[in-house]
Protein backbone atom coordinates (compact mmCIF):
# COMPACT_ATOMS: atom_id res chain seq x y z
CA UNK A 1 0.00 0.00 0.00
CA UNK A 2 1.50 3.22 -1.15
CA UNK A 3 0.41 6.45 1.49
CA UNK A 4 1.08 10.02 0.90
CA UNK A 5 0.85 12.27 3.73
CA UNK A 6 0.30 16.20 3.71
CA UNK A 7 0.25 18.83 6.22
CA UNK A 8 2.10 22.19 5.99
CA UNK A 9 2.88 22.41 9.47
CA UNK A 10 6.19 20.36 10.07
CA UNK A 11 5.34 18.80 13.83
CA UNK A 12 1.79 17.95 12.24
CA UNK A 13 2.96 16.13 9.34
CA UNK A 14 5.56 14.51 11.75
CA UNK A 15 2.91 13.47 13.97
CA UNK A 16 0.46 12.48 11.43
CA UNK A 17 2.97 10.54 9.67
CA UNK A 18 4.38 8.57 12.86
CA UNK A 19 0.32 7.44 13.58
CA UNK A 20 -0.01 5.99 9.76
CA UNK A 21 3.80 4.25 10.55
CA UNK A 22 2.38 2.81 13.59
CA UNK A 23 -1.26 2.02 11.98
CA UNK A 24 0.37 0.44 8.92
CA UNK A 25 4.12 -0.27 9.32
CA UNK A 26 4.35 -2.74 6.39
CA UNK A 27 3.01 0.44 3.87
CA UNK A 28 5.33 3.00 1.46
CA UNK A 29 5.00 6.36 3.26
CA UNK A 30 5.62 9.67 2.49
CA UNK A 31 4.98 13.44 3.57
CA UNK A 32 5.00 16.43 1.67
CA UNK A 33 4.60 19.94 3.22
CA UNK A 34 3.75 21.21 -0.35
CA UNK A 35 0.78 20.81 -2.10
CA UNK A 36 2.26 20.70 -5.50
CA UNK A 37 4.96 18.10 -4.30
CA UNK A 38 2.48 16.05 -3.18
CA UNK A 39 0.61 15.89 -6.73
CA UNK A 40 3.50 15.63 -8.16
CA UNK A 41 4.73 12.65 -6.41
CA UNK A 42 0.97 11.50 -7.04
CA UNK A 43 0.95 11.46 -10.87
CA UNK A 44 4.08 10.51 -11.46
CA UNK A 45 4.43 7.58 -8.47
CA UNK A 46 0.67 6.92 -7.82
CA UNK A 47 -1.12 6.88 -4.45
CA UNK A 48 -3.68 4.27 -2.80
CA UNK A 49 -4.71 6.32 0.40
CA UNK A 50 -3.98 9.91 0.93
CA UNK A 51 -3.96 11.86 4.49
CA UNK A 52 -4.70 15.50 3.66
CA UNK A 53 -4.92 18.21 6.42
CA UNK A 54 -7.28 20.51 5.06
CA UNK A 55 -6.89 23.77 6.36
CA UNK A 56 -3.45 25.03 4.49
CA UNK A 57 -1.59 28.15 3.19
CA UNK A 58 -2.16 28.31 -0.48
CA UNK A 59 -4.31 25.28 -2.00
CA UNK A 60 -6.62 23.84 0.87
CA UNK A 61 -6.71 20.29 1.55
CA UNK A 62 -9.99 19.72 -0.36
CA UNK A 63 -8.54 21.44 -3.71
CA UNK A 64 -5.83 19.62 -3.61
CA UNK A 65 -8.10 16.10 -3.23
CA UNK A 66 -10.23 17.24 -6.05
CA UNK A 67 -6.87 17.44 -8.45
CA UNK A 68 -5.99 13.92 -7.04
CA UNK A 69 -9.29 12.49 -8.26
CA UNK A 70 -8.56 14.09 -11.48
CA UNK A 71 -5.36 11.73 -11.24
CA UNK A 72 -7.04 8.55 -9.73
CA UNK A 73 -10.77 8.66 -9.13
CA UNK A 74 -10.09 5.81 -7.10
CA UNK A 75 -7.68 6.85 -4.89
CA UNK A 76 -8.73 6.95 -1.12
CA UNK A 77 -9.08 10.37 0.27
CA UNK A 78 -8.37 10.94 4.31
CA UNK A 79 -8.79 14.39 5.08
CA UNK A 80 -7.43 15.12 8.70
CA UNK A 81 -8.09 18.73 10.52
CA UNK A 82 -8.62 20.59 13.33
CA UNK A 83 -11.76 22.26 12.20
CA UNK A 84 -15.03 20.17 12.20
CA UNK A 85 -17.04 22.88 9.10
CA UNK A 86 -15.06 20.92 6.55
CA UNK A 87 -17.23 17.88 6.41
CA UNK A 88 -19.81 19.13 4.07
CA UNK A 89 -17.28 19.48 1.31
CA UNK A 90 -15.63 16.07 2.07
CA UNK A 91 -19.03 13.99 1.92
CA UNK A 92 -19.05 15.94 -1.34
CA UNK A 93 -15.81 14.94 -2.94
CA UNK A 94 -17.33 11.15 -1.73
CA UNK A 95 -13.79 11.32 0.90
CA UNK A 96 -12.81 7.54 2.22
CA UNK A 97 -12.49 8.97 5.99
CA UNK A 98 -12.72 12.37 8.31
CA UNK A 99 -10.32 12.60 11.16
CA UNK A 100 -10.14 15.28 13.72
CA UNK A 101 -6.67 16.18 14.96
CA UNK A 102 -4.73 15.10 17.01
CA UNK A 103 -4.30 11.71 14.98
CA UNK A 104 -3.86 8.61 16.95
CA UNK A 105 -2.56 5.45 15.12
CA UNK A 106 -5.96 3.56 16.62
CA UNK A 107 -7.58 6.08 14.22
CA UNK A 108 -6.07 6.10 10.94
CA UNK A 109 -5.57 1.68 11.93
CA UNK A 110 -10.24 2.17 12.13
CA UNK A 111 -9.95 4.66 8.60
CA UNK A 112 -7.86 1.73 6.64
CA UNK A 113 -9.83 -1.12 7.55
CA UNK A 114 -13.04 0.92 5.99
CA UNK A 115 -11.68 2.01 2.81
CA UNK A 116 -14.46 3.37 0.16
CA UNK A 117 -11.90 1.85 -2.46
CA UNK A 118 -10.37 -1.37 -0.80
CA UNK A 119 -7.13 -2.00 -1.23
CA UNK A 120 -7.14 -5.87 -1.15
CA UNK A 121 -4.39 -8.33 -2.07
CA UNK A 122 -4.99 -11.22 -3.64
CA UNK A 123 -3.96 -13.92 -0.02
CA UNK A 124 -5.31 -16.76 -2.31
CA UNK A 125 -3.93 -16.32 -5.73
CA UNK A 126 -2.76 -19.43 -7.04
CA UNK A 127 -0.05 -17.75 -8.99
CA UNK A 128 1.27 -14.42 -9.30
CA UNK A 129 1.70 -12.58 -12.50
CA UNK A 130 4.26 -10.46 -13.86
CA UNK A 131 3.48 -8.95 -17.05
CA UNK A 132 5.76 -5.59 -17.28
CA UNK A 133 8.96 -6.10 -18.44
CA UNK A 134 9.37 -10.00 -19.95
CA UNK A 135 6.24 -11.91 -19.03
CA UNK A 136 6.71 -14.77 -16.09
CA UNK A 137 4.61 -16.34 -14.04
CA UNK A 138 5.73 -17.17 -9.85
CA UNK A 139 3.95 -19.26 -7.46
CA UNK A 140 2.30 -18.03 -4.50
CA UNK A 141 6.02 -18.51 -2.38
CA UNK A 142 8.01 -16.97 -4.87
CA UNK A 143 9.31 -19.58 -7.50
CA UNK A 144 9.48 -19.21 -10.92
CA UNK A 145 6.80 -21.79 -12.94
CA UNK A 146 8.48 -23.96 -15.43
CA UNK A 147 6.65 -24.34 -18.29
CA UNK A 148 8.30 -27.24 -20.85
CA UNK A 149 7.79 -25.38 -23.84
CA UNK A 150 8.17 -21.63 -24.30
CA UNK A 151 5.33 -21.93 -26.76
CA UNK A 152 2.86 -22.70 -23.53
CA UNK A 153 3.91 -20.21 -21.54
CA UNK A 154 3.36 -17.65 -24.69
CA UNK A 155 -0.32 -19.38 -24.41
CA UNK A 156 -1.04 -18.62 -21.44
CA UNK A 157 0.53 -14.40 -21.71
CA UNK A 158 -1.78 -14.49 -24.44
CA UNK A 159 -4.72 -15.52 -22.36
CA UNK A 160 -3.23 -13.48 -19.28
CA UNK A 161 -3.75 -10.25 -22.05
CA UNK A 162 -6.91 -11.06 -23.10
CA UNK A 163 -7.62 -10.66 -18.96
CA UNK A 164 -10.62 -13.38 -18.90
CA UNK A 165 -12.08 -13.42 -22.47
CA UNK A 166 -12.55 -16.54 -24.13
CA UNK A 167 -10.26 -17.32 -26.90
CA UNK A 168 -11.12 -19.96 -29.60
CA UNK A 169 -8.32 -22.17 -30.48
CA UNK A 170 -7.99 -21.09 -33.96
CA UNK A 171 -7.72 -16.96 -32.74
CA UNK A 172 -4.25 -18.75 -30.66
CA UNK A 173 -3.08 -20.46 -33.35
CA UNK A 174 -3.42 -16.70 -35.29
CA UNK A 175 -1.34 -15.41 -33.07
CA UNK A 176 1.14 -17.76 -32.05
CA UNK A 177 1.73 -18.73 -35.89
CA UNK A 178 0.66 -15.66 -37.53
CA UNK A 179 -0.04 -16.26 -41.39
CA UNK A 180 0.60 -20.19 -41.55
CA UNK A 181 -2.54 -22.14 -42.63
CA UNK A 182 -4.48 -23.63 -39.58
CA UNK A 183 -4.43 -27.49 -41.00
CA UNK A 184 -4.27 -30.75 -38.92
CA UNK A 185 -0.86 -30.35 -38.50
CA UNK A 186 -1.07 -27.22 -36.83
CA UNK A 187 -4.25 -27.67 -34.80
CA UNK A 188 -2.59 -31.06 -33.36
CA UNK A 189 0.75 -29.30 -32.35
CA UNK A 190 -1.52 -26.65 -30.92
CA UNK A 191 -3.22 -28.89 -28.75
CA UNK A 192 -0.17 -30.43 -27.52
CA UNK A 193 0.89 -27.08 -26.59
CA UNK A 194 -2.11 -26.32 -24.46
CA UNK A 195 -1.86 -29.97 -22.93
CA UNK A 196 1.79 -28.68 -21.97
CA UNK A 197 0.63 -25.57 -20.35
CA UNK A 198 -2.41 -27.58 -18.26
CA UNK A 199 0.29 -30.01 -17.20
CA UNK A 200 2.81 -26.71 -16.02
CA UNK A 201 -0.12 -25.51 -14.38
CA UNK A 202 -1.13 -28.72 -12.45
CA UNK A 203 1.98 -29.66 -11.18
CA UNK A 204 1.98 -26.38 -9.87
CA UNK A 205 -1.40 -26.75 -8.37
CA UNK A 206 -2.72 -23.92 -10.25
CA UNK A 207 -5.11 -26.01 -12.65
CA UNK A 208 -7.83 -23.75 -11.66
CA UNK A 209 -6.05 -20.39 -13.11
CA UNK A 210 -7.34 -21.55 -16.71
CA UNK A 211 -11.10 -22.44 -18.32
CA UNK A 212 -11.43 -24.87 -20.40
CA UNK A 213 -14.84 -24.98 -22.58
CA UNK A 214 -15.28 -26.70 -26.03
CA UNK A 215 -12.67 -25.32 -28.41
CA UNK A 216 -11.94 -22.21 -26.18
CA UNK A 217 -9.38 -21.26 -23.35
CA UNK A 218 -9.45 -18.36 -20.88
CA UNK A 219 -7.92 -17.17 -17.68
CA UNK A 220 -9.36 -17.50 -14.33
CA UNK A 221 -8.74 -14.08 -13.22
CA UNK A 222 -9.34 -14.42 -9.75
CA UNK A 223 -7.08 -16.81 -9.10
CA UNK A 224 -4.39 -14.61 -10.63
CA UNK A 225 -2.26 -11.52 -8.64
CA UNK A 226 -1.34 -9.76 -11.69
CA UNK A 227 0.67 -6.41 -12.37
CA UNK A 228 -1.45 -5.59 -15.72
CA UNK A 229 -4.79 -6.15 -13.92
CA UNK A 230 -3.49 -4.39 -11.28
CA UNK A 231 -3.04 -1.61 -13.50
CA UNK A 232 -6.11 -1.37 -14.96
CA UNK A 233 -7.54 -0.81 -11.21
CA UNK A 234 -5.32 2.07 -11.12
CA UNK A 235 -3.36 -0.05 -7.63
CA UNK A 236 -0.50 2.46 -7.07
CA UNK A 237 2.30 -0.11 -7.00
CA UNK A 238 1.50 -1.28 -10.05
CA UNK A 239 1.08 2.13 -11.80
CA UNK A 240 4.59 3.29 -10.33
CA UNK A 241 6.04 -0.38 -11.55
CA UNK A 242 5.13 0.13 -15.48
CA UNK A 243 7.95 1.33 -17.31
CA UNK A 244 6.46 1.77 -20.80
CA UNK A 245 7.60 -2.54 -21.49
CA UNK A 246 4.29 -4.92 -21.40
CA UNK A 247 5.33 -8.33 -22.30
CA UNK A 248 8.71 -7.78 -23.85
CA UNK A 249 9.38 -10.86 -25.56
CA UNK A 250 6.20 -10.89 -27.62
CA UNK A 251 5.55 -9.50 -30.57
CA UNK A 252 1.96 -9.30 -30.74
CA UNK A 253 1.91 -7.35 -26.95
CA UNK A 254 3.55 -4.53 -28.53
CA UNK A 255 0.53 -2.55 -29.30
CA UNK A 256 -0.74 -2.41 -25.30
Amino acid sequence: MRILCLDDEPLMLRMLQEAVECARPDAQITGFTRQKELLAEAENGGCDVAFLDIHMRGMTGVEVAKKLKAINPKMNIIFVTGFSDYKGDAMDLKASGYLMKPVTADDVAAELEDLRFPILPKKKALLKVQCFGNFDVFTPDGKPLHFERSRSKEIFAYLVHRHGSSCTTREIAAVLFEDEPYDKKQQSYLQTLIAAMIKSLKKAGAEAAVVKSHNALSVNIDTLDCDYYRFQELDAGAVNAFQNEYMSQYYWAEFF
